[in-house]
This record gives C-alpha cells, structure tokens and sequence, in this order.
C-alpha cells in the first residue's frame, strides 16, 4: 500500500505542484480501494458532535440535522446527515485505515456490523449534558458513553460469552473522540441561554470540563478502549457564526474566544500526558492538535487551493455566518476554494488535509506524540 501511494504521488507531482491536486488524488485512490482489503484494525468507534455526526441526528427532534439538500451536494449517498459537502473527517480517516466502507451511525447499525465499528456522534452535544439544549435534543458524550457500553454487551454475545475475548478484540480496535466546541459555542458563550460563563471563569471552565472528560475517557478506558485519539477544540473564534457577530475587522478573529478554548486545549494534551505515563495502564492516547492544523490551513491556505478563509460558502447574512445552510438553498460553486462550507464547519478539501495530517504527519504539532497510522501498528 505504502509503495503504491509513492508511486502514484510521484506521477500526480509530474502533473502538477499544486497542493491542492495532490489531495484530491488521494482522496480518488482512498475512494477506489478494494473492498477485499483488509483494514489495519478490526473496528473503528466513534464519539463526537456535528463535525463527525454521519445521521445519528436525523430522526431525532433537533435544530442540529443536515439531512437536506444541499448538504451532502459532493456526497455520493447526498445528503445523509454530514454536516458538510462530502466526507466528514472520519469518514476519510476510516478510508485511509483501510476500512472498505463508512463507519455507520449508531442509529442504523445491526447485528454484527458493530464488529467493525459504530459511529455515536451527535451534532449540537458536548462534554457537559446540558450542552446543546437550545437547539434540541441530542446526544451528549454521556449518552454515546451509554450506547457503546450496550453495543459493548452485544458484542459479548457474539464472542458466545467471552469477555476476555471480547476484550481483546476492542483492546485493537481504534476510537476517536472529538468534543468541546459545543461546550463552548452552545454554552459557555452563549450568555442568553447558560449561566456557565457568570458560574465559571474561563480557567475554571476549562478545568471544568477536563474534569468531566477525564472521567468520561477513563469510563472508555474500561469499557475496553486502548487505542484512542482524542481531538482538541481549535480556533472557533475564527468560524463564520463568530467573524458574523464580531464587532472588529471583518477579517479578524475574536481572540476572547480563542484564549478562553486554549486552555481547555492545554489541559486536554496534559491529560493524554497522565493517561499515557500510567494513569491508564496499558492505553495510547493521541492529542490531535485542531489549532495548529487550523492555523497551518489559513497561513497556507493559497498552496492549498483555498482562496475564501473567512465566510461558509452556503449560509445567510454576513460571513454567511449569521443563518447556516438552509434547505434547497444553493450553495457557491467553486466550494474546493473555502475552508468552510457553513457558519460552523469545514468543507469536504479541508476534512482531506486535516485526516492525512492526523493519519501520517511526522509533525508532532498534528498528532502527538505518535499518529494514527502509528497508533493503528501498535
């Protein structure tokens, strides 16, 4: 596998140095791969909110759904609940670890499908349970935690039994978990609805809600989680919904916001530090550094291809920033030159980027202090 990507990342360079061809070549052959191929872990779960939600909302009376046009616009199944053009982040990284299809959502697997992964993502949830209320019902990280313990008990059914044996299967699948922008957007600031931010100071938040995502990675941990990836929150002060609210230069970001999510960024990496210097014995955990890749993208984001870094290419009002995406609303055409497709999320080309670099950047500063592809040898 390794060969033949070389091969063809040489050919594609003789076609062209752009940065930006070279990704959508990749993401051509991950797309192309056999469904004889054997995938590097035996399963992949996943927990989160809308960046990695893949439907699990859908049925479910929320503000927080995507399963409408023109969501899904570069989707080959259209619009099933992603909350972008195409491919969600994991959907990519499932590809690049070999899986031959989608990880499902937990609202649509069956049977032994759990065997190769669940994904329990909801859009609008966080690490705290009242997180997201003001836009409807959703599944809080506590709930997701609750879904796989079941599916955990199923699987046990299916090993006739054998805990050990279940155990051990889990202990070399790969899980990834991506919360706390929520915590912050549909929270912490938004003052109307919560009364976090007059309850907390933004350290106290952050410690707050480590405190609370410690034991939420360490129940996990025990439900049979060895192999995690754990995704920081980034620069949501520079999303569309907070250029579009901002009172400053249009082009710049609102730096309150940003200080307030380091320092949950900052207890997130010290934590993967504890868990993996013993406070979990046995597990490898990977800090995947949002920030830094976010802030990599904007500083070369013309070698990439992206000419837009500050407004969704489907949205309503300033920065299309102020109303996301609405139904059968026609979104701009030339979407592989915006880093984000709505008020909140990134475009299917940036999901490329942020995947590959997650997946096999040498860069400590994407993955650390190992990356998935490591992570997935281990």
């Amino acid at each position: 596998m390794h060969t033949q990507y070389e091969l063809l990342e040489q050919n594609m360079e003789k076609l062209s140095g752009l940065w930006l061809v070279l990704n959508l070549w990749c993401l051509t052959v991950i797309s192309s791969q056999s469904i004889d191929q054997v995938p590097q872990v035996p399963c992949f779960f996943i927990f989160g909110d809308s960046l990695v939600d893949n439907g699990n909302n859908n049925e479910i009376l929320t503000l927080a759904r995507s399963n409408y046009d023109p969501y899904g616009i570069d989707f080959s199944q259209g619009a099933t609940g992603r909350f972008t053009n195409g491919r969600t982040f994991v959907d990519i990284l499932a590809q690049l670890l070999g899986f031959p299809n989608y990880i499902p959502p937990n609202s649509r697997t069956m049977g032994r499908e759990i065997l190769r992964g669940v994904n329990y993502a909801s859009g609008a949830s966080g690490i705290r349970d009242e997180t997201g209320n003001n836009l409807g019902d959703h599944m809080s990280m506590t709930q997701q935690l609750g879904s796989f313990a079941r599916t955990v008990q199923l699987m046990i059914r299916f090993f006739r039994g054998d805990v050990a044996a279940a155990g051990n299967y889990l202990n070399k699948c790969i899980f990834y978990s991506g919360l706390g922008s929520n915590d912050y957007l549909n929270n912490y600031f938004m003052t109307d609805y919560y009364s976090t931010s007059s309850n907390y100071t933004p350290s106290a938040y952050a410690a707050a809600l480590i405190q609370d995502y410690s034991k939420q990675l360490t129940e996990l941990y025990n439900l049979g989680a060895r192999k995690v990836a754990v995704a920081s929150v980034g620069n949501i002060g520079c999303i569309p919904y907070h250029l579009a609210r901002y009172t400053g230069n249009d082009s710049k970001c609102n730096e309150k916001i940003n200080r307030a999510v380091e320092l949950f960024d900052v207890g997130l990496k010290n934590l993967v530090d504890r868990f993996n210097n013993g406070q979990l014995r046995g597990a490898k955990f990977v800090y995947l550094d949002s920030s830094q890749a976010s802030q990599e993208l904007i500083l070369n984001a013309k070698s990439y291809g992206f000419e837009v870094f500050d407004k969704g290419c489907c949205g309503v009002g300033k920065n299309n920033g102020q109303i996301t995406c609405l139904p059968l609303q026609t979104p701009c055409d030339d979407r592989g030159k915006y880093i984000f497709w709505d008020a909140f999320h990134p475009t299917e080309n940036v999901n490329i980027l942020l995947a590959k670099n997650a997946y096999s950047s040498k860069s400590k500063s994407f993955a650390y202090p190992i990356n998935i592809q490591q992570l997935a040898m281990l």
